[in-house]
């Protein structure tokens, strides 16, 4: 496992969201992909990278494990700590969960765990972000959002009850040992909360949304859940290829990532990418921008009032 994370000598931390790999056992698009993460990677120079979801695109793969190693060797060769998170491609055909997270253990910069047995899905965790005294100033929560509903349900499978309590749990401890304040935390996971619906169809929102916000269709209470915590002040997504936007709802930023990788479907003209998000030691927010595949950064994406109306700035 990789050294302990904390915020360097300037009191930041920054973090890299790739997104939607959907990987592909070494492909002319997975090259391309990796020429991104690699410019992406050297322009940032974060302290963190973050995978969410859809690393592999399994039914594509003749190896799985291989195309799981592929890709995530890429930012273990910029020798930049990572974690990840699995979603609903990533064992849709051949392989497991458990045999993924196998595939990823052994790497020197790699963060990922497997998470409590005892609860729904594999990669459920926890980081600590420590400050330049040592304690926790941040939390970095990872959690397996599922796959497929059941049939009856239809759609996308929503993040269970009993993780929902994990994450109080935790949440609870972090806060217990800092005296009794939350601790600052974002959550990392692929399918977007049915709330996504709600900040953008109520809320100022920046970026894009293209195309449906695909949720599950039962709400089991995560943002609930988040908001009574009182500790994550942001959300950070992937899942649907042409949505990039962010909107704060009760006090958490619900963002998408930027799709990273070149296979499965895109939005023509809507460049691959990353998330980028940085953190302050002592400040309850963060800043985020998106670096492009041009190698442009965007610093300010266009506003979404709560009318529907795109404001031109």
């Amino acid at each position: 496992m990789g050294a302990a994370l904390s915020f360097n000598a300037n009191g930041s931390f920054k973090i890299v969201q790739f997104t939607d790999l959907h990987w592909c056992g070494g492909n002319d698009n997975d090259s391309m992909t990796a020429v991104l993460m690699e410019r992406v990677l050297r322009e940032e120079s974060p302290d963190l990278a973050v995978i969410t979801g859809d690393l592999i695109e399994s039914e594509q793969c003749v190896d799985p494990q291989a195309s799981v190693r592929q890709a995530v060797a890429v930012i273990e060769s910029a020798g930049v700590p990572w974690a990840a998170v699995f979603r609903n491609h990533d064992t849709e055909f051949g392989i497991t969960r458990k045999e993924l997270l196998e595939s990823l253990q052994g790497f020197r910069y790699g963060l990922t765990e497997s998470g409590p047995e005892t609860i729904t899905g594999v990669g459920n965790y926890v980081l600590r972000v420590a400050g330049r005294d040592g304690r926790t100033s941040h939390a970095l929560f990872f959690i397996d959002s599922g796959s497929y509903a059941a049939p009856e349900t239809g759609g996308y499978a929503a993040i269970e009850n009993d993780q929902i309590d994990w994450f109080r749990r935790e949440s609870a401890a972090l806060s217990e040992q800092n005296g009794g304040a939350a601790v600052p935390s974002l959550a990392f996971f692929h399918i977007p909360l049915p709330e996504y619906n709600d900040v953008w169809d109520s809320r100022f929102c920046r970026g894009s949304k293209y195309e449906e916000i695909c949720c599950p269709r039962v709400n089991t209470g995560m943002f609930d859940a988040m908001v009574e915590a009182g500790n994550v002040i942001g959300v950070c997504v992937g899942h649907d290829h042409a949505n990039d936007f962010c909107g704060e709802l009760q006090g958490i930023t619900l963002c998408y990532g930027r799709k990273t990788g070149y296979n499965n479907y895109s939005k023509e003209g809507f460049a691959n990418g990353a998330r980028v998000i940085e953190l302050q030691e002592g400040r309850s927010s963060f800043r985020t921008w998106l670096r492009l595949e041009t190698g442009d950064c965007v610093f300010q994406q266009p506003s979404h009032d709560s009318q529907g109306r795109t404001l031109q700035e």
